[in-house]
């Protein structure tokens, strides 16, 4: 399209034209100047900026526009660069802004200007860019952001915090910010900026954390607790796990190679397989003491690695992990904290194993005198429904029955089932709006069905990084999350980032009914695969299954086996079972010394 085309088709609020290298048109008797004074005098376009990075380029056209609307702005490139009309480098002309007022109003520059990052992408100090342009009386406008182009660990991925470092930081603000995903500035600029931390709720959605604010720090540590409860979380979890001398503690899962350093311990050989509990091989919380456990170190989540996107590697190993106990003691002196939720997996096994997991949960809550309090809810979540109905009329705990599994839909018997034992229900976000190759295709009737059997839904995982999200919501969280809430009325959201959340459910542009503006409209699953060419569309994927009453029903959890004391030397983990029982380093003296027997017998 023409720049003539482009401003009367779309009627723009603001029109900007960035002039690049009119050194080399100029080359091949080519004129930009010629050109940007033919499309102002159209009387159909108003050109509102005009930039360029080359210095004679605006001094060239500055006296036709010094009595116009129209601003000129000198756009800053790398630093090392050089402008081809003075032979100077960007970072030389910057110091000398002075002479830049004399032929523009405004300057672009690199946010890495304003804002540096060290050689591991952590902020540093500001620079004093800002504030010196605005002493010149020079606009200022940040560039190159992008929502989908890995940023500074500072930011936790989450592009909104971003670009309010550039205009809520207590010191500065720039002019305006050009980016590639406009809708995040947009409503970070209008509805997030100058908040403050004490902004009223705008919203009933009720924010959970998944292992504290693992996103940030090693999961089920203090300083991810801590984090979590500084970021506004309402309901603090503490996936509840055994160690072989029967203390518990949370951890995100039974098997310690999923976040801690223990494979590259001396605990190695403890390498087992249960397929009961944990595809693959691992190396359980019940096969070591928790002296053992407390010797080994967190190591932070990176659920996106595999598109090389980790988490705050300078504090990968901080923190220390908690007891159930302990967890519960910060809880309640957390006063901003609504509850807690204690999730319990793999009780059945356990039992079989001699741990009575349930049972221990009750009297850890009882002890910490969560059964006789009614300042912060108690939640018990289990993907199990024997769990929840070990729970079910022994205590006013809240239960919460979670759907391990991408879901298309609940018969009705199974929802009744499921009411029986729980008030609230956790799903899968591919539950709510399904995916095919990352581009939303549907609703589903999952959330409405549950909610009017007076079910909660809360929803899992919302995380801060781009790739965990579907290509609808534009790389951006707040999107996200806003249409999850907006689009699919549910009740709360479990997050590994609560500040996201926590933030989103505050922000001015919420409750505005017809007045919404467009960025803060949830999107509308499919719309965006019909921009697809039929060519490239991607094949279609069966639904997701039915969740039916055989999913959800289960026998009563089995009684505690009795359990065999067993004793380890500090630092020394207890060997690993079998199903039958024996320790399987034991096996491994065993077949030597039968092999040595019967080379005895052959010989003699």
């Amino acid at each position: 399209m023409t720049v003539q085309d482009t401003y009367i088709q779309f009627q723009p609020l603001g029109f900007w034209l960035n002039i690049q290298h009119d050194a080399f048109y100029a080359q091949h008797n080519l004129s930009m100047r010629n050109f940007v004074l033919s499309v102002t005098r159209n009387v159909n376009v108003t050109v509102d900026y005009i930039s360029s990075p080359e210095v004679a380029f605006l001094q060239s056209i500055e006296a036709r526009f010094r009595r116009s609307a129209t601003k000129l702005v000198f756009r800053f490139l790398g630093p090392n660069d050089v402008d081809p009309s003075t032979n100077q480098t960007y970072d030389s002309l910057l110091k000398n802004l002075t002479f830049i007022r004399t032929f523009a109003s405004g300057i672009i520059v690199p946010k890495s200007y304003i804002w540096p990052v060290d050689a591991n992408l952590y902020l540093l100090p500001s620079t004093s860019v800002v504030l010196d342009a605005h002493k010149e009386g020079l606009e200022v406008f940040a560039s190159e952001f992008y929502n989908d182009v890995p940023f500074s660990f500072s930011y936790s991925y989450d592009p909104v915090a971003e670009y309010l470092q550039f205009v809520d930081n207590g010191n500065f603000a720039v002019d305006g910010v050009i980016s590639d995903f406009p809708i995040t500035p947009s409503a970070a600029i209008d509805c997030f900026a100058h908040l403050g931390k004490n902004a009223s709720k705008q919203v009933d959605l009720l924010v959970i954390s998944q292992n504290g604010a693992s996103g940030d720090f090693p999961g089920c540590t203090d300083l991810a607790y801590s984090k979590a409860i500084e970021d506004g979380v309402d309901v603090l979890d503490c996936p509840v796990q055994m160690t072989g001398d029967g203390t518990l503690f949370c951890l995100g899962s039974i098997n310690l190679i999923d976040s801690t350093n223990v494979a590259q311990t001396s605990f190695s050989n403890l390498t087992t397989t249960i397929p009961e509990i944990s595809q693959g091989s691992g190396i359980f919380t019940f096969n070591l003491s928790w002296s053992d456990i407390q010797s080994l170190k967190p190591v932070i989540s990176s659920p996106q690695s595999e598109y090389t996107l980790f988490r705050n590697p300078r504090f990968k190993n901080a923190g220390k992990f908690l007891t159930l106990s302990e967890f519960l003691v910060m809880a309640k002196n957390a006063s901003s904290l609504h509850g807690v939720l204690i999730g319990i997996e793999n009780a059945a096994y356990l039992a079989e194993q001699g741990f009575g997991v349930t049972d221990a949960v009750l009297n850890a809550l009882s002890i910490a005198g969560y059964d006789k309090q009614t300042a912060q809810t108690v939640m018990i979540q289990s993907s199990n429904s024997s769990v929840l109905m070990k729970f079910k009329g022994k205590t006013n705990y809240k239960l919460v029955y979670q759907v391990d599994e991408d879901i298309g839909g609940a018969q009705s018997g199974t929802i009744d089932d499921i009411k029986r034992f729980a008030s609230a229900v956790v799903i899968s976000k591919d539950s709510v709006f399904p995916e095919n190759t990352a581009f939303l295709t549907s609703v589903t009737d999952v959330v409405p069905r549950l909610q009017a059997a007076n079910l909660s839904v809360f929803v899992q995982t919302f995380s801060n990084e781009f790739t965990s999200q579907a290509w609808d919501f534009f790389s951006d969280a707040t999107v996200e999350i806003n249409s999850f809430y907006a689009g699919g009325s549910i009740n709360g959201v479990i997050t590994d980032f609560p500040k996201t959340s926590n933030r989103y459910r505050r922000n001015r542009c919420l409750n505005q009914g017809s007045k919404t503006p467009g960025y803060m409209s949830p999107v509308q699953p499919g719309n965006l695969l019909t921009l697809v060419t039929p060519a490239y569309l991607p094949p279609a994927e069966a639904p997701n299954p039915y969740l039916t009453e055989a999913d959800v029903a289960e026998p009563p959890l089995p009684s505690v086996a009795a359990k065999s004391p067993t004793s380890s030397p500090s630092g020394t983990a207890t060997s690993p079972t079998s199903p039958n029982g024996q320790p399987k380093v034991a096996a491994c003296v065993i077949v030597p010394l039968m092999a040595v027997l019967l080379a005895i017998y052959l010989l003699f």
